[in-house]
């Protein structure tokens, strides 16, 4: 079995009370009174829960890393979280009024700890007894920090890092916090990459490439040479001293329009579309959007046709730019305001089958 190489997760946890509820977005970690541990999802959020997705879970038999003596395993697959959820502890998925669809979820009063991926980035900037893996994680969020000029309180680490349950050869995920922070992270971010200004920081090579396809495939349809060319111009992906990161975009709660409740949503059905990205302004961030024109509906749900493209995968993100004609396929949502205003989306990531391509 391999071993977690720190032992930073009791200084990284904190009690629901230690932090606001606010605070907890996209990137953070809860862990539940059943020891399992989900990964928060967006910015909107129930006033009684959290919506997360499962991602490690006790098990004795199958599990490759250890956390506080118990051995536990990660679930890769969406489909393989909802049937564990389901056979084992069907309270973390029930439906959402607001979104119309059964969500992953973790209610308040279920959770033993919040893990801030902030707040571990500060701490072990701190620590001088790091492993080789966060020692490298520090340096590269430092590399970020000092080439973008953004505060270290816009800066975070999450992923198997932030719970304590990394192996060494655990990739690196990290996380910026504030659109103005976002923008200026990804720009020194294309600047590096480009002209090679940190020899350590590169795009992801053949072999890189080649991995993240094979952890994607199964929610990927689509050949290597077209995912590869897909992926090769992101800045939110690469290598740092040979390990493989991603970066994810995230807004402050208090930088995006909606809220919880603010808007309510209906899943009309299955669509696949042809359109142009009219504005690609939010496609670093999770969730990322994308606003379209010349829409054309060319499979499944026909009438209406969406307005805009939606997903909180960071698989989607950087996915096209401006003027790009692609072709995607999702699920057909429509949208209603307070004001009882309407326009519709296509919802991108819930199915494995969705995709989102650009056609040449």
């Amino acid at each position: 079995m391999e071993q977690p190489e720190g032992n930073s997760v009791v200084e990284s946890a904190y009690a629901p009370e230690d932090i606001t509820a606010h605070e907890v977005v996209e990137s953070y970690y809860l862990e539940t009174m059943e020891g399992l541990f989900f990964a928060v999802k967006g910015l909107e959020h129930p006033p009684d829960r959290w919506i997360a997705v499962l991602r490690y879970v006790p098990d004795p038999v199958m599990g490759d890393r250890e956390k506080n003596g118990i051995t536990c395993r990660r679930l890769y697959r969406f489909a393989e979280q909802e049937h564990w959820i389901e056979e084992t502890c069907p309270r973390y998925r029930e439906y959402d009024p607001v979104f119309g669809v059964m969500l992953q979820g973790v209610p308040r009063n279920r959770v033993r700890r919040i893990y801030s991926p902030r707040r571990q980035f500060q701490r072990l900037m701190q620590r001088s007894d790091k492993s080789a893996l966060e020692e490298d994680v520090v340096s590269f969020l430092s590399v970020l920090q000092k080439k973008a000029e953004v505060p270290v309180s816009s800066l975070g680490i999450t992923g198997s890092v932030l719970i304590g349950m990394h192996t060494e050869n655990s990739d690196m995920d990290v996380a910026v916090f504030g659109e103005r922070s976002c923008k200026r992270v990804h720009r020194a971010l294309r600047g590096l990459l480009k002209d090679g200004g940190e020899e350590n920081l590169i795009r992801l090579d053949a072999e890189g490439m080649e991995e993240l396809y094979a952890q994607r495939v199964v929610d990927t349809k689509m050949g290597f040479r077209e995912f590869a060319d897909l992926e090769n111009h992101k800045a939110n992906q690469g290598r740092f001293r040979g390990r493989t990161w991603f970066v994810r975009f995230i807004k402050e709660p208090g930088e995006t329009k909606e809220r919880y409740g603010s808007c309510r949503y209906k899943a009309l059905g299955r669509t696949r579309v042809h359109a142009s990205v009219a504005d690609d302004a939010e496609a670093i961030f999770t969730p990322c959007r994308y606003l379209l024109s010349g829409v054309k509906n060319v499979e499944g749900q026909r009438v209406p046709e969406p307005g805009e493209i939606v997903s909180f995968r960071g698989r989607f993100c950087e996915q096209a730019r401006n003027g790009d004609r692609v072709m995607a396929s999702g699920t057909l949502e429509q949208v209603r305001d307070s004001r009882g205003n309407v326009r519709h989306r296509l919802l991108l990531g819930n199915l494995s089958e969705d995709t989102m391509i650009v056609l040449r």
